[in-house]
């Protein structure tokens, strides 16, 4: 026989608030939502809430106390959700709309063997400037060893990250997989840096190149680019390319 008051780890003699706090705390933990695919887990959480089932109802804990009610068929709760049938007056929703916000159904369907949604995986990957603000396809590595191309778009910032449907755990039971997200860092560039959607950098000039004007190169995303620095050019001003961010 389980003792419901063992599954939640709480005195005999516990109060209705002490034992509705263990219950809390150990569903939160093991909520099949938090621990996706892990059958142990899963099936802890089913006895976990059979035993606060039974605890909460008054007069199904005095049964149980009196040696009255054999919890054997109902709490063991194994195969389907019916193992709460077993406790007089007692309504699921009830006791479980407090800690899900009132969707215990979906909750307990999740619990139930079924199709279940693999769960997402994450991965990073590192890009330099230019990539970063031209687009471009990089290879990066899933956790299980699983490689793939991921498309970046052109203007990503860094720390973005990039979903890729599909690609995370496979699900159970035929549910659908889970997605990969792929963060993304980009490298600092030695001249270039982001501001918004543009890009700036510093371009020395000589002195005389400033005071009578000149044509000089500077980089740019796209490639190197002829400018013209005006005559009379002084400390700070600035050159816009546009189009060129």
């Amino acid at each position: 026989m389980i003792d419901p008051y063992e599954v939640l780890g709480v005195p005999r003699d516990a109060g209705p608030d002490e034992i509705k706090k263990a219950y809390r705390t150990l569903a939160k933990a093991l909520h099949p939502d938090a621990n996706p695919g892990d059958a142990a887990v899963e099936e802890r959480f089913k006895r976990v809430s059979a035993a606060y089932a039974l605890l909460s109802d008054p007069q199904a804990r005095a049964r149980y106390d009196s040696g009255d009610m054999n919890p054997g068929a109902g709490f063991d709760f194994r195969g389907t959700a019916g193992g709460f049938s077993g406790f007089s007056g007692f309504r699921a929703e009830e006791i479980f709309g407090d800690l899900f916000g009132g969707h215990f159904r979906d909750h307990l369907s999740r619990a139930r063997p079924g199709p279940a949604r693999g769960r997402d995986v994450e991965a990073a990957v590192t890009i330099d400037f230019i990539d970063a603000a031209r687009g471009g396809k990089r290879r990066v590595s899933l956790p299980g060893g699983r490689t793939l191309e991921v498309a970046v778009p052109a203007g990503i910032e860094d720390g973005q990250t990039i979903r890729l449907k599909g690609q995370g755990a496979p699900g159970r039971d035929g549910g659908a997989r889970g997605d990969a997200l792929v963060r993304v860092s980009v490298a600092p560039h030695p001249t270039l840096r982001r501001e918004g959607r543009d890009v700036a950098l510093e371009l020395p000039v000589s002195v005389p190149e400033a005071m009578l004007g000149a044509r000089v190169e500077v980089e740019t995303v796209d490639g190197p680019v002829a400018v013209t620095v005006p005559a009379n050019s002084s400390s700070g001003d600035t050159l816009r390319l546009r189009g060129k961010g």
